[in-house]
């Protein structure tokens, strides 16, 4: 029974990691129609900002997340308006084959430049432990999770409740509208993507205080976030806090009771009920 609760609580903490790592895809996906295959890629560049950072300048990497999220911004809002708004519109096809390029010229070039050693923000407290009712819990991989959670809500609320936030959430519901309103859809969009890239940059910073950073982590990443996005749903940031806790359950009941290696398998089996039974997300509204 303890080891059985200590696996649950650790598949929580993996899950709440996930919902961080998951949103800023869901975010351009939901509003820009874009698959960012690049996704995973950008959250292993954020997390090199944060252990250069902190490897360089001693700056605590949970206190360093603003940075790598205004360093990424500036750089999701440019690849934007200088590559992406090009293709827009376009068929999805186009998109999937630009990100996916960027995906690849990303991972190749950090390749060269940080080398493929793996990499660890490794804090003063990163041992300390708290148990709780003989469940151990790492004090580290709690302040990932609630730090994640924390700012998918800040997400969910500024895109409820503030002007910016409703005049993304109008533009993904009807550009033609959003325009008479006297929207800019390309300056829009650029924000749009800036935003989901800082999110990938703060995920890519808690990501490297959990977990070993290289620079190939990005296809595997992408590839959970996007199951994450599909099984949660699209319609609400909220979704994807479920999504990720639903696949960190999952991975840590499958490594339990069968084994690690069909982790992954077991949670894109559910990414497939999932479409099969309900397409649009657990909490994705219905037609």
């Amino acid at each position: 029974m303890d080891l059985l609760l200590q696996v649950l609580v650790n598949g929580i903490l993996q899950g709440g990691l996930y919902a961080i790592v998951a949103l800023g895809l869901a975010l351009v996906w939901g509003v820009l129609n874009i698959v960012n295959l690049a996704h995973g890629a950008f959250i292993m560049l954020g997390a090199y900002i944060s252990w250069y950072t902190f490897h360089w300048w001693g700056l605590d990497p949970f206190l360093g997340l603003p940075l790598t999220a205004v360093v990424m911004f500036v750089l999701g809002y440019a690849v934007q308006r200088g590559i992406l708004n090009l293709i827009v519109r376009a068929p999805m096809f186009n998109t999937l084959l630009i990100t996916f390029g960027l995906e690849v010229v990303l991972t190749y070039m950090a390749q060269l430049v940080f080398s493929a050693d793996f990499r660890t923000i490794n804090p003063s407290y990163s041992g300390h432990n708290t148990t709780v009712l003989g469940v151990t819990i790492p004090l580290v991989r709690l302040a990932a999770c609630v730090m994640a959670i924390l700012l998918t809500l800040v997400m969910w609320y500024f895109l409820l409740h503030t002007r910016l936030g409703r005049a993304i959430r109008a533009t993904a519901q009807n550009l033609s509208a959003a325009r008479l309103y006297g929207v800019e859809p390309r300056h829009l969009y650029a924000v749009t993507f800036g935003l989901g890239l800082a999110l990938a940059g703060a995920a890519g910073g808690l990501y490297g205080t959990v977990s070993q950073i290289n620079p190939y982590i990005g296809a595997t990443l992408t590839a959970k976030s996007f199951a994450i996005a599909i099984i949660g749903g699209l319609d609400t940031p909220l979704g994807v806090i479920v999504g990720g806790l639903i696949l960190g359950l999952i991975e840590s009941l499958t490594a339990l009771y069968i084994g690690p290696t069909y982790a992954d398998v077991a949670s894109f089996g559910v990414l497939i009920l999932v479409l099969i039974v309900r397409p649009t997300g657990i909490l994705g509204r219905t037609a």
